[in-house]
């Protein structure tokens, strides 16, 4: 059976990869069961950029067909901007 790395050591997103891909033909891994560390800084501007980032990071430190995901908050008062960006927002709340 082939492998398919899942570019993410969060068991919450690991568990839903299995769900969805439960019969895909492929067995899933993670990064953890390689033992590799992969980068995890999110240096693009939108979450595509950064699911297209950690996939190639995964592909290029195992040689596997790499699937990765980004996601977040978007916050509408900041412009909907994703959560990849707004590190750098501050909040005069509480």
């Amino acid at each position: 059976m082939p492998r398919l790395l899942i570019a993410t050591n969060n068991s919450g997103k690991l568990a839903e990869f299995q769900r969805l891909l439960d019969g895909c033909g492929w067995e899933l891994i993670s990064p953890r069961d390689l033992g590799l560390a992969l980068p995890d800084d999110e240096p693009g501007q939108t979450y595509e950029e950064n699911a297209k980032i950690k996939a190639l990071n995964g592909t290029r430190a195992s040689g596997l067909v790499t699937l990765a995901d980004d996601s977040g908050l978007e916050i509408a008062s900041w412009g909907k901007t994703p959560a990849t960006r707004s590190g750098s927002r501050t909040s005069s709340a509480g």
